[in-house]
């Protein structure tokens, strides 16, 4: 059996790639809490605090974990999940919608379906 796919609903590429984007920042939120956790844990911000201070450089009070903080960094990637969702849908729908220019121009992709 010879199909071609001639032909890509726009909404219903929104509808997935909005769908798995979503499911992707969650991933990704996660993935950087679990990362934060396990810094903290191993205490690298306060590592990198104390050699700061034995530099000489500490001038302020610099503190990573302050600056580094859970809230902080859940917040700045919450807003770039965000962002990520929306740039993702509307390039899946652009790229739709030039899928189907092109194949009213060369007959879309065929594909070749076999019985075993």
């Amino acid at each position: 059996m010879s199909l071609s796919l001639t032909r890509l609903d726009a909404w219903s590429v929104a509808k997935v790639t909005f769908l798995l984007s979503v499911a992707g920042g969650i991933i990704q939120i996660v993935a950087v809490a679990l990362i934060w956790a396990l810094l903290n844990v191993v205490g690298v911000f306060d590592q990198v605090t104390q050699i700061v201070s034995s530099t000489g450089l500490d001038t302020g009070g610099f503190n990573l974990a302050s600056i580094f903080s859970l809230g902080t960094v859940l917040s700045a990637v919450t807003i770039l999940s965000i962002v990520e969702v929306v740039v993702a849908t509307l390039f899946a729908v652009i790229i739709a919608a030039l899928y189907n220019v092109v194949s009213q121009l060369v007959g879309g992709v065929h594909v070749t379906l076999g019985d075993d």
